[in-house]
């Protein structure tokens, strides 16, 4: 799994001299199913992290901005998110979505999340407005950690929540989660408090690279709960159940459209353009399209179009 959540900013790695107007991988410029021209004259590149729900979303904006007037491309060739955001900072990208969790403690230094969606993500809107970023309306989507186990291993156990756990039987209370989760505050070590397991011994913890975690995950043997990002495709692919967070645990993260404020107050169209795509990308869509970039290995730009032209937007 990429790394989404990163807890500090990391060394900012050369990310090239990539003007607004570079060419970069991905979508391709102007469309010819114009949609409309408000966005005339907007050139450049829409950012994305390095997983594939980012090259799914920078493509869908790239693409639906380029059927309104646009010459932009999709740039997925920056690796790290601290890396992305200073691509946006450093006008190297128009934009790219964000996660308001990722925002609120990597980028505004904040050592808890807010409780509750809607307060999270306005607390992060006016923490970034202080640094000239503004955040569009988000989508519902929330690519946060949860737990997953296998759907018919649920009903085997009785479980459907995090707190129902810790009253299994040790020897049931097996995890797999990644290195990095294993010693985060918002993870393994806050969910062992928050949850009561912290009679859990570390020989019921494999440690393993996030890919494997579903697999493994499916397979019911080495963990019966694996840690996994919630719009994650392999999610349904594998016939994972996730388990409610009850106790809300977990930041929310979620996603929406970050750029300067500088450029939507040049092209305010485009908060207009990105609302016809943020609220119909909810957590089970976004489940669908990852699934077809990390299950079935179709091309993020193709993926973009297929779903744009479902959608009836280009």
């Amino acid at each position: 799994m990429n790394l989404k959540r990163t807890t500090g900013l990391l060394a900012i790695l050369a990310v090239g001299a990539l003007a607004l107007t570079a060419c970069s991988g991905g979508s391709t410029g102007a469309s010819s199913s114009g949609k409309g021209d408000e966005l005339a004259g907007l050139s450049g590149d829409v950012g994305a992290k390095d997983f594939s729900e980012q090259y799914i979303l920078a493509n869908i904006t790239s693409q639906l901005f380029n059927a309104h007037g646009a010459n932009t491309k999709a740039n997925t060739s920056v690796v790290g998110s601290a890396n992305v955001r200073a691509a946006l900072v450093g006008d190297q990208f128009l934009g790219y979505w964000e996660y308001s969790g990722t925002s609120w403690i990597t980028y505004n230094n904040n050592t808890t999340p807010v409780q509750g969606e809607q307060a999270q993500f306005d607390a992060t809107k006016k923490a970034d407005a202080a640094n000239g970023i503004a955040w569009l309306d988000p989508a519902p989507l929330n690519n946060t950690y949860a737990f997953a186990i296998l759907s018919d291993k649920a009903k085997e156990l009785g479980v459907t929540k995090l707190s129902d756990i810790a009253k299994l039987p040790v020897a049931d209370q097996t995890f797999c989660i990644e290195s990095e989760f294993s010693t985060r505050d918002d993870g393994w070590p806050g969910v062992k408090k928050a949850y009561g397991l912290d009679a859990v011994p570390d020989s019921n913890v494999a440690l393993l690279d996030t890919g494997v975690i579903y697999t493994t995950t499916a397979k019911g043997d080495t963990c019966n709960f694996g840690e996994v990002f919630q719009t994650d495709g392999r999610i349904p692919a594998l016939g994972l159940t996730v388990m409610q967070d009850d106790k809300s645990f977990f930041p929310v993260y979620q996603g929406a459209f970050t750029l300067k404020q500088s450029t939507l107050d040049k092209y305010p169209g485009i908060a207009d353009v990105v609302a016809l795509v943020s609220s119909k990308l909810t957590t089970e869509e976004m489940q669908k399209l990852n699934a077809k970039a990390d299950v079935d290995g179709d091309d993020p730009a193709d993926i973009a179009k297929s779903w744009l032209t479902e959608q009836g937007l280009i």
